[in-house]
């Protein structure tokens, strides 16, 4: 399914010191990029916020990408509506898709307090963008004449009705917008717990035309929550859709984070067992290790290159996170032991369904036995301080094994080659706290 890259993290103009300079800086890094093998850009959201220091997530004029002189510049945060276009453009002659951030629970910055008939509070809710779309008042927030509230609102922020008619409306116009006028190729929306998926489920149904062809934008929901609400919510957002939207995996990213950060963690909790999305629903799981809130609340602070083979070796779509990839040189793109590595193995021969070999507290063992041009792989992880390994069938008789990304946290030393007998046995090593991903030759 490819693997995603999410390009960017909180303050990271300022913090990188390219404040409206972003989308440059990522346009500079796509070659490289799609070399390595990430398929897809997440970007932040691109439309003017409450101020045009804001990371976006408190949306003003949604049609404004940085080119409208209001909220204290012209510019986005990120750079200029040219800027974004050109990175876009730049993505996809690499082959490489585009995601925008869809922020459409609550808007911020309004002109002017308005006081709202039905109980009788003063909020900000006269939007008059200078765009002069999508001018909002009182009746396009809640409470509203169409409800009176739904299911979660974001700080003291106006949340807006998606019953209303035209909030509806404009909403799909401006997703469509950005499919046909921007390019983009899809979106991840911001805190669907807080509206109805059938409002999700209305966009992925749109059918975008560019170039004069017709496609179907991808779409995955951010539902920060256990499993059972985010199968709730996916049962919700894609009743009878053609085009299903899928959602982070927040259950196993808690597994990852145990993995990583927990001393005694048994790796039998790795387990493809029911709570997690990668089992329930490997379709529509997109699984990952940090993201930009996240990684403010409960970073992973050790051995994070555990968790990021595990994601990159199995099912589902993986989403790598730009600071732990360029920030905390974790991408090690000309070496064997980091994450191009398995970006480049997930690409390349990660096909098939997961399956596991071996299973204790010390030792994982899990086979991709292949489909397609991808011929499999098998992932071994050790949470021992010293080298582990055991004998495991395989699915590969009389194979060569070559390893082709490694790690560890403690020892330097490369895994050796193995072979397997005509039954597919082998003896699989893992250096210590570490991983080792094996491909058939």
């Amino acid at each position: 399914m490819g693997v995603m890259l999410q390009a960017f993290y909180w303050d990271c103009p300022l913090i990188e010191a390219c404040e409206n300079k972003w989308w440059a800086k990522i346009n500079s890094r796509i070659p490289a990029l799609q070399q390595v093998g990430f398929t897809a850009l997440w970007l932040p959201p691109v439309s003017k916020a409450a101020s045009c220091r804001s990371m976006g997530y408190d949306p003003y004029d949604y049609y404004d990408l940085g080119e409208i002189d209001q909220k204290g510049g012209k510019a986005t945060w990120f750079g200029s509506r040219e800027d974004l276009i050109d990175l876009i453009k730049t993505a996809h002659s690499h082959g490489m898709q585009v995601y925008a951030d869809m922020v459409f629970n609550h808007n911020c910055g309004g002109d002017a307090e308005e006081e709202n008939p039905i109980d009788s509070k003063t909020r900000w809710t006269k939007f008059r963008p200078g765009s002069g779309q999508f001018n909002r008042d009182w009746s396009y927030f809640h409470p509203s004449l169409y409800e009176q509230w739904d299911d979660a609102l974001f700080g003291e922020m106006p949340d807006l009705c998606h019953r209303n008619p035209i909030v509806y409306t404009e909403l799909i116009k401006y997703a469509q917008w950005l499919l046909e006028a921007i390019e983009f190729d899809g979106f991840r929306y911001d805190m669907v717990k807080g509206y109805g998926g059938w409002m999700v489920r209305a966009i992925q149904e749109l059918r975008a035309i560019r170039d004069g062809k017709v496609f179907k934008p991808y779409g995955v929901g951010e539902c920060w929550d256990n499993d059972r609400t985010i199968e709730d919510w996916l049962n919700e957002a894609n009743a009878w859709s053609d085009n299903p939207a899928g959602a982070f995996d927040f259950p196993l990213r808690e597994r990852l984070c145990s993995l990583c950060d927990s001393i005694g963690f048994s790796l039998r909790n790795l387990a493809l067992e029911p709570g997690q999305l990668l089992h329930d629903r490997p379709e529509q799981a997109v699984t990952f290790v940090e993201n930009h809130d996240i990684s403010r609340d409960r970073p992973i602070i050790h051995d994070k290159l555990l968790a990021y083979a595990y994601i990159l070796t199995h099912e589902g779509y993986p989403c790598v996170f730009w600071q732990d990839y360029y920030n905390w040189n974790l991408a090690q793109e000309s070496t064997n032991n980091g994450i191009a590595a398995l970006v480049r193995i997930h690409e390349k021969y990660a096909g098939g369904a997961a399956r596991i070999l071996y299973l204790d507290d010390d030792l994982y063992i899990m086979q991709r036995d292949g489909n397609g041009t991808q011929c499999g792989l098998v992932l071994v992880l050790n949470n021992r301080g010293n080298w582990n390994g055991t004998w495991v069938q395989t699915s590969w008789g009389n194979r060569h094994l070559c390893p082709e990304a490694w790690w560890s946290g403690n020892d330097t030393g490369n895994p050796e080659d193995r072979w397997t007998n005509e039954s597919g046995w082998t003896q699989l090593w893992a250096p210590p706290r570490g991983y080792a991903v094996y491909v058939p030759q």
